[in-house]
């Protein structure tokens, strides 16, 4: 399984990656899989971990989590190159 999550937030109606992890509002976690977000569509998670009224468009998701497990090496996905948000290198555990 992919070790790192995207977070999610409504915008608009929308729900949006926050890549940088900045945008306002509450947001919500997601394996970059399809799988999970299939599982997450169905259980119509988004609305209500995003406490958004009614029916949010996940178009704009389910094409960069195509996109980026078609175009990148499994778990990882553009930003998780290695390092953290502020660029420091991610520390291997023992």
């Amino acid at each position: 399984m992919i070790g790192e999550l995207l977070r999610v937030v409504a915008v608009a109606g929308r729900v949006v990656v926050d890549g940088r992890r900045r945008l306002p509002g509450r947001g919500a976690w997601l394996h970059p899989d399809p799988d999970c977000l299939a599982k997450a569509e169905r259980r119509r998670a988004f609305p209500r971990a995003l406490r958004a009224p009614g029916v949010l468009d996940v178009r704009e998701l389910r094409e960069f989590v195509e996109h980026t497990t078609t175009h990148h090496e499994p778990g990882t996905f553009p930003g998780s190159r290695g390092t953290k948000e502020a660029g420091r290198p991610v520390m291997s555990q023992p």
